[in-house]
């Protein structure tokens, strides 16, 4: 986990270093003197609220219908999903990248210039790539794979409408959320491994 969090760091900052001019330069091209898209706004907005409620829904039918399989399924999407918002958390704090808006006032036009934190990487992003790529790992289905990935891409390009975030940004955050949830997936298949091996051990 250390290294994914330095790999992470590192992309970060060398995207931030070296690709401002193209960052800024495709950020313009996306960003609308007056980005206020019913469409967009409400992609942006359905990202928390949808990266909560996914996992916390499967999580309480598979309760209901006592479906353990299920249940593991649910733990790694929620545990994706927390991965992702640690992980995005600490790049925000350790690379301190300004909002675009900040830095090219005259350039970028947010539709909400009073939204706090940092720019690098988008959390809304990261949350939505973690969620998708969690669904599109443990139930390997087309018809939620692609509803999953779509959704998560038309946050990531919101964000660039919005005039919230640089594309680096964005792209750094689908990564984050991608491999958080190869994490959680991981770390889920370990807690169930050692919980299962030691009911049998209990057992004898």
């Amino acid at each position: 986990m250390k290294k994914l969090f330095f790999l992470f760091l590192l992309l970060g900052a060398m995207l931030s270093s070296y690709a401002q001019n193209v960052d800024i330069d495709l950020l313009t091209r996306l960003n609308p003197n007056q980005p206020n898209s019913i469409v967009w706004r409400g992609a942006t907005i359905s990202a928390y609220p949808v990266s909560i409620g996914v996992p916390a829904g499967i999580w309480l039918y598979a309760t209901i219908k006592n479906n353990q399989t299920l249940q593991q399924q649910a733990y790694v999407v929620g545990g994706s999903v927390i991965i992702s918002a640690a992980l995005a958390e600490a790049v925000k704090l350790s690379v301190n990248r300004p909002r675009p808006y900040t830095t090219y006032p005259q350039l970028v036009h947010p539709y909400d210039a009073s939204e706090a934190g940092y720019s690098m990487p988008s959390g809304h992003v990261s949350l939505a790539f973690a969620n998708a790529t969690a669904l599109a790992l443990t139930f390997k289905k087309w018809y939620v794979t692609v509803p999953a990935f779509a959704w998560a891409t038309a946050i990531g390009y919101s964000r660039l409408y919005l005039g919230e975030h640089y594309p680096s940004d964005v792209l750094t955050a689908a990564i984050i959320g991608a491999g958080s949830a190869y994490a959680g997936r991981w770390l889920t298949q370990k807690y169930f491994q050692h919980k299962k091996a030691h009911k049998n051990i209990g057992g004898l």
